[in-house]
């Protein structure tokens, strides 16, 4: 027998699970499920990131108004149900470092950015060399940012715990469970489930992340876009690392228009500390190996070269950087040297063990561009995020209260009350709040 949903989320990330979560509180009469082709809830990028919970200074406040608000509140979000549920939350702040003049005008500017998406004078700092020197004495630079509003986490755990708020209050989750076809029936999606069993569906919500896209491209929605891959690579620091310096430490992006990340110093949640992560370009969503990528090159390939993308892969600067990314993977001393310059005490010979991998998926635009900022794209039956990217789980709470007031402005899911308690939060409070 199919199975009838009002709603169906198909991605069990964190903005998934955390749309899923306010859809449960402010719409309890309706039959919602969240489709997860992997075995857990976070299971792909959502789990696999450096946990920061990161304080809005990198994001143009007139470009990026929506993540940056997001970003903001999201910390004091997390803040709050990580006391409600007793989850980790470790107030650790973060550095970011400038190694030349030109990376001091980029301080100059985060800085500004920073204060004009709400954060004040005790939450950011502009410091010069010497007076770091005073807080962390290893690092070296030319001049850096101290950002003490900024936090570590387990995002896998906080997706997990939204994940049960949610099915207390109705949501079905089919873990294990992969999407193979879409297509409009009578009104309706009719959804195959691992190729055989089919579900229905009055409403879609694509929140499929790495896969958002070929989701969309299924139904003929968002066919000018397409998206490339990037695997980010870890190595898991010794222990006689782990008090080297008290907060993380990033540097200022070389390349910025690009999804290249220039590796930093993480400080885990639980004290452990990693170099990462690169950007190795990959095939597939999925590409953890070289199995997955062998498999994906051909079909990734063509789609590239009959799309925008094919700018991009003929791009000679995209070029070397994507050969400097390739040569940071295949050499473990190439990516922790990239570090050593504003951390030069570590010894690349000293880390033996490889981190988790994460795969970070970006979108081009017809002419060739990577598209800075999420892209929302409101179709008559569904409802596609694409290109949701950093500070995207420091703001998914936020944010996806922002989607769900938007949904809820249409019939189908207008809620039964207007000013509903979400757990620790009002849901009127979160909107005023982002003002938007």
């Amino acid at each position: 027998m199919t199975q009838n949903f009002d709603m169906v989320i198909i991605g069990g990330g964190i903005l998934g699970t955390s749309i899923s979560y306010f859809l449960s509180f402010l719409n309890k009469s309706k039959k919602i499920a969240v489709i997860e082709q992997a075995h857990s809830v976070a299971f792909h990028t959502s789990g696999r990131n450096t946990g920061k919970v990161h304080a809005p200074y990198l994001y143009n406040p007139e470009k990026k108004k929506l993540f940056a608000k997001s970003a903001f509140h999201g910390y004091e979000m997390w803040e709050k149900y990580a006391n409600v549920k007793n989850l980790p939350f470790k107030k650790d702040g973060v550095i970011e470092v400038a190694l030349d003049e030109k990376g001091i005008k980029v301080l100059e500017k985060y800085l500004k950015w920073g204060k004009e998406n709400g954060l004040n004078e005790k939450d950011i700092k502009l410091m010069s060399d010497d007076e770091l020197k005073k807080i962390e004495p290893e690092v070296k630079c030319k001049s850096a940012l101290y950002v003490y509003r900024d936090a570590s986490t387990d995002y896998s755990i906080f997706t997990n715990s939204l994940m049960k708020d949610s099915q207390k209050n109705g949501t079905k989750f089919l873990l294990n469970t992969k999407v193979t076809n879409i297509k409009k029936e009578n009104d309706k999606w009719a959804i195959t489930l691992n190729g055989e069993n089919k579900i229905n569906a009055k409403y879609l919500i694509n929140t499929a992340g790495g896969e958002a896209i070929d989701i969309a491209h299924e139904i003929d929605v968002a066919t000018k876009f397409t998206d490339v891959h990037f695997r980010g690579e870890y190595w898991k620091a010794p222990r006689e690392y782990n008090n080297l310096t008290k907060s993380s430490v990033y540097s200022v992006p070389e390349f910025p228009e690009y999804p290249f990340l220039d590796p930093h110093w993480i400080i885990r949640v639980d004290g452990s500390c990693e170099i990462g992560p690169n950007a190795v370009p990959v095939f597939s969503p999925h590409g953890y190996g070289k199995s997955e990528n062998i498999k994906e090159f051909i079909p990734k390939m063509l789609e590239m070269l009959g799309s925008g993308a094919r700018k991009t892969i003929f791009d000679r600067q995209f070029q070397e950087l994507a050969i400097n990314e390739i040569h940071s993977s295949m050499s473990k001393s190439a990516m922790i040297d990239r570090v050593k310059k504003f951390l030069p005490k570590i010894d690349a010979e000293k880390f033996t063990q490889k981190g988790t991998a994460g795969i970070r998926s970006s979108v081009i635009d017809e002419n060739g561009k990577f598209v800075p900022d999420v892209i929302l794209v409101d179709d008559e039956m569904s409802f596609h995020i694409l290109n949701y990217n950093s500070p995207g789980a420091t703001g998914a709470l936020p944010f996806s209260a922002h989607i769900v007031d938007h949904l809820n402005k249409t019939e189908l899911f207008k809620s039964e009350e207007q000013d509903i308690q979400c757990g620790p939060w009002k849901f009127s409070d979160i909107i005023e709040k982002l003002d938007l």
